[in-house]
């Protein structure tokens, strides 16, 4: 590969294989599998899933809905409805099966007035990241929500959507496993409330985190991971993956070397790892670790070599003392990330180690 500046590479056959245990794991416990493509946003990769049976999707955004809707005609947009995308709304509802999120009677009511087509909707649930959705308990709320919904023959309950974010947070999988088994009961009691007056209704949950190490999905529907594409640092700090699948990793020129300070400067910085970090007892700060160069992508992490800082254009990376002399001004660091999603929305497209580019949406 001719690398002159920042690159995302990706590892096409562990991607694969992450899309594909994925899959498996959904079939085994008998769930739908509605997948997030805000990780990687590229109609090729969609393809891989479509090549192993994914019929429906999720994304984040009405744009990323507009994007992939010639090739997919079932989308979730996870994000609380933005009533001033009326248009977009109107025009994506009236071409394909579109779901939106909802989680006030404002928005609800505006949709009942201004939908020119069909759309389902789910209610968002708080499952405890406190981020966005409705408590649970807040029963009263819901009712108002469906009422306004049964003015319009526009607007169709699909049922409760809950995104466990809190797991992130976690230091253990035992307490990723309890959130997660947390908020299937809380989902569980919801739908008990309301399946007899929607019999169709379904429950929709799943974090990366959750559905990559647990093995319970009792009580939910359908499922909605989606950084296990790549997985990255983050969540192999949580347990819910290993190096070897970990799928992309920024390839970044090196500019220059200070052996006195066992550093290296590296062409990559905030502007294209972003500055998701996490946090080490004994390393302090990490943006990225550098793993193994090899000829077909990249190997193990190598220990004690990290990113260390990240201004716009610059990464600042730590070497061990008995290796910086391993490296001179032209070679490339293969640098895994901390937060995969937010890397690849940097780069916008990808580079596979047999050199063929795949992009993303813009």
């Amino acid at each position: 590969m001719n690398i002159r500046k920042p690159a995302l590479l990706l590892d096409e056959i562990k991607c694969r294989e992450n899309i594909r245990n994925m899959i498996s794991k959904a079939k085994k416990h008998n769930v739908g599998f509605r997948p997030h493509f805000k990780t990687h946003q590229s109609l090729e990769i969609g393809r891989w899933f479509r090549e192993m049976g994914t019929e429906k999707i999720t994304v984040s955004s009405l744009e990323m809905a507009e994007y992939f809707s010639p090739e997919w005609d079932d989308i979730t947009v996870a994000f609380p409805v933005n009533i001033r995308e009326i248009d977009t709304i109107n025009k994506l509802a009236s071409k394909i099966n579109l779901n939106l999120l909802v989680e006030s009677a404002e928005a609800m009511n505006f949709l009942t007035n201004n939908l020119k087509s069909k759309s389902g909707y789910f209610i968002k649930i708080d499952l405890g990241s406190h981020r966005t959705g409705i408590d649970p308990g807040n029963t009263g709320l819901i009712d108002r929500i469906m009422e306004i919904s049964e003015r319009s023959d526009k607007t169709v309950f699909k049922g409760f959507l809950g995104h466990a974010g809190h797991t992130y947070h976690c230091n253990t999988k035992e307490e990723i496993i309890k959130i997660h088994n947390d908020s299937l009961d809380l989902m569980k009691q919801l739908k008990n409330i309301y399946v007899r007056k929607f019999p169709g209704m379904i429950i929709s949950t799943g974090d990366t985190p959750g559905c990559s190490l647990s093995e319970n999905f009792e009580g939910t529907d359908e499922i909605r991971p989606g950084n296990f594409v790549f997985y990255d640092l983050m969540q192999l700090s949580l347990g819910s993956n290993t190096e070897e699948q970990i799928s992309v990793a920024m390839a970044c020129p090196v500019v220059s070397i200070h052996k006195e300070r066992n550093e290296i400067v590296i062409y990559g910085g905030g502007i294209h790892f972003s500055k998701e970090r996490s946090e080490n007892e004994t390393e302090g700060t990490i943006y990225g670790r550098v793993a193994e160069n090899k000829d077909r992508g990249w190997g193990r992490i190598i220990p004690g070599m990290f990113v260390k800082s990240l201004s716009q254009e610059h990464g600042i990376v730590t070497v061990p003392e008995d290796r910086i002399s391993d490296y001179k001004i032209g070679d490339i660091l293969k640098i895994l990330p901390v937060h995969s999603c937010m890397t690849a929305d940097c780069m916008k497209k990808y580079l596979t180690p047999e050199n063929r580019e795949i992009t993303m949406m813009a």
